[in-house]
Order: structure tokens, then C-alpha cells, then sequence
């Protein structure tokens, strides 16, 4: 399958299939960049998986530049990314990951790209295209990630408990692609995520805040956090938030679910604004009712 890339895209990765081959090394566009050209999305980020040094092939790319451009080197995760123009180049060599139960940093060694591929949270994100002689522009998608996207449906490579007990985050970036893409999410899938919900607790703050940012971002917001509300993740990352759920009546007397209100509200402001401060504000603005609401009772009425 040939995937439809601008001829700024063709040029580059071009350039990169030379020099891996000029290395001698296996070479891959995978994930978000190979989805997203799928499915007619824009996007301005190439992830390029290797079997081999990737921080190598990211050096001997930038080379082919005339004018040559900066190669920033993350040591520790064995990864290099480049910008040429607008467009962000990340490299990385194939590899496969353990996991230890009390974090999400992996122990990581030299794989294969079925290693590669395995290792990624979604099927739709594991797909691969190679950019080697033989097989140049092939699509590699071992885990039917086409046929997901054509049923849009969310699904793990492996186990979606194993998925999400090595790395919770994968939880809240399988409802952010839900949010983002109006995809369903599988039922064992979305079971698991229920079911090891309680694993967030290990993510930091930042990466949380990062994801619920990217949700408050999509066009309608309220899908993913309805599905944070109803996988009890939100009670756990956002307690707050989720206190607003549900309408108490007292003598036939109450008040709307605030929860669903909160989020209808979200929903309501984004087609007016992009500015992602006044959609949070919208999600805050009965913040503080659970822990001041006040029902007023027949009998206390003074005239």
C-alpha cells in the first residue's frame, strides 16, 4: 500500500532511505506519521525506527543537508530527532522492553521491528511502511491495524491488560485517540482499562496533565472525559472533576448532574475558541459545588 506523502515528505525520507542504506541498516517510518497519512490527517512529525544505532542514522541523515541541521541526542533513550523546515525527524533503533510493576520506565535491549511494533499502544499506531531497496513503500502491519482503522475501533497489539499494566499511560492516550479520532475503543480493551484503572496512580502529574490538555483540545472534549468518568481513571487523576457527577434529591427537590453539564459546557465553547485556558476555565467553572452545595428545604422557607 503507498501511503500519499507531499513531495517536501517523499524528499526526506528519501534522503533517509539513503543513508540506511548507506549504513547498511534496516530502516522504517512507523506510528502517528503512517496512521495519520491513512487517514487524511495532517501531521508534521516522522518517527523513524531502525534495526540499529538510531542516533547513527540521525547523524549520517543530517549530513546529506546542505545546509545541515542541528541533531539533538537523547543518550538515555537512545533516541535523535532533527527539524528540517517544518517538519520534526525522530530517530530510533528497534528494540524491545520489561517492564518492573512499580514503573513505566522499561528496561530496554536491541529488537526487531516485530519487537518494535509489539511494544506500541495501539494497532492503528504500530503500522509501519519500509524504506528499504527491496520493498520500498510497503506497508507492515502485523497486528491488522488498516482493518481497525477502516472498523475504527481501538485496540493493543498484545494482551490490553498486559498493554496497560506496563505502561498506565497507554490508558488515557487510548481514550485521548478515542476523543481525538471518534474512534471506538474495543471492548476488552476498554474492560482492561477499567479493570487496572488504579495502575495511573504511577504516571506523574505532567504526563497526566499533558493528555488531559490534548483532550480539552479535540472538538468535542466531553467524549473522553465521559470515558475518563465512566473507567473510573477520572476519580483517580481528577477527583474533583468527578465529585460533580451525579443529582441529589432531597423532598422531591434537586439539581442537574454538574458533571454532564461541566462537559456539555466544554463542548459548547470550543467551535468559538481554540485557547486551551478558556476551555479549562469552562471545565472548572462549578469546580467548586460538591464541596459547598447547599439544599434548601421546603420547610425552611421564611416569608
Amino acid at each position: 500500500m503507498q501511503i500519499q506523502c507531499t513531495k517536501q515528505e517523499l524528499l526526506l525520507l528519501e534522503k533517509i532511505a539513503f543513508a540506511a542504506r548507506k549504513l547498511e541498516m534496516p530502516c522504517y517510518v512507523i506510528g502517528g506519521f503512517v496512521r495519520d497519512k491513512i487517514i487524511d490527517r495532517k501531521t508534521k512529525d516522522i518517527d523513524i525506527v531502525c534495526v540499529g544505532d538510531g542516533i547513527l542514522l540521525a547523524e549520517q541523515v543530517a549530513s546529506l543537508f546542505k545546509e545541515k541541521p542541528t541533531v539533538s541526542v537523547f543518550k538515555t533513550f537512545g533516541t535523535a530527532q532533527l527539524r528540517v523546515e517544518d517538519i520534526d525527524v525522530e530517530f530510533v533503533g528497534a528494540r524491545k522492553e520489561s517492564y518492573r510493576s512499580e514503573s513505566r520506565n522499561p528496561e530496554v535491549e536491541a529488537g526487531t521491528l516485530e519487537d518494535d511494533q509489539l511494544r506500541r499502544d495501539l494497532t492503528i499506531n504500530a503500522l509501519a511502511v519500509s524504506l528499504n531497496k527491496e520493498d520500498y513503500g510497503c506497508l507492515i502491519d502485523p497486528f491488522d491495524g488498516l482493518a481497525d482503522i477502516q472498523r475504527k475501533v481501538l485496540r493493543t497489539p498484545l494482551a490490553p491488560a498486559q498493554t496497560f499494566i506496563d505502561d498506565p499511560l497507554r490508558m488515557l492516550r487510548t481514550i485521548r485517540f478515542a476523543t481525538q479520532l471518534r474512534y471506538q475503543i474495543d471492548e476488552k480493551t476498554l474492560s482492561a482499562i477499567k479493570e487496572h484503572a488504579d495502575r495511573i496512580a504511577i504516571i506523574s502529574k505532567e504526563r497526566i496533565a499533558d493528555e488531559l490538555n490534548k483532550i480539552l483540545m479535540c472538538n468535542k472534549p466531553s467524549v473522553g472525559f465521559d470515558l475518563l468518568y465512566k473507567t473510573k481513571l477520572l476519580a483517580i487523576i481528577f477527583p474533583h472533576l468527578a465529585d460533580l457527577a451525579g443529582a441529589q434529591y432531597i423532598d422531591g427537590r434537586g439539581h442537574k448532574d454538574n458533571f454532564y453539564h461541566t462537559i456539555q459546557v466544554v463542548d459548547n465553547i470550543c467551535p468559538h475558541t481554540k485557547n486551551l485556558w478558556l476551555r479549562w476555565a469552562a471545565l472548572l467553572h462549578d469546580i467548586g459545588k460538591p464541596a459547598t452545595k447547599y439544599l434548601k428545604r421546603p420547610w425552611m422557607d421564611i416569608s
